[in-house]
């Protein structure tokens, strides 16, 4: 069974991440971004989430890390990479420039689209 077909409940752990029931949170820390950004890819493959689209390289996910500064584009307040039902994020501080990570929220939850946009 996958991350996506039997979702965790609230408060389990689940591969070294912890799900609320409708949001699950793991970080990623390799020895490089470009590491940290395979674990995460290879994660999502071995879950089920092989048909989202991705940044290619960790290059163009970098572009995700400083978006363009007009408000009017702005969809997320966060920095980092949203496309439902996942979100890839940069944490802040010098010691964490190589961890990424990852929310996965759930796809069968009630309102699930309004959670991910931050509507409710």
């Amino acid at each position: 069974m996958s991350l996506r077909t039997n979702f965790p409940q609230a408060g389990e752990e689940y591969l070294g991440g912890v799900s609320d029931g409708w949001e699950y949170k793991i970080s990623f820390a390799g020895s490089t971004i470009k590491d940290s950004y395979d674990m995460l890819k290879k994660f999502l493959e071995e879950e089920d989430y092989t048909n989202l689209p991705l940044p290619k390289n960790v290059k163009e996910l970098l572009f995700f890390k400083n978006p363009p500064k007009q408000k009017q584009l702005q969809l997320f307040n966060e920095k980092g990479y949203f496309h439902n039902p996942i979100k890839i994020f940069f944490p802040n501080g010098k010691k964490k420039e190589h961890i990424l990570e990852l929310l996965i929220y759930n796809e069968k939850a009630p309102d699930h689209l309004l959670k991910f946009h931050g509507l409710l």
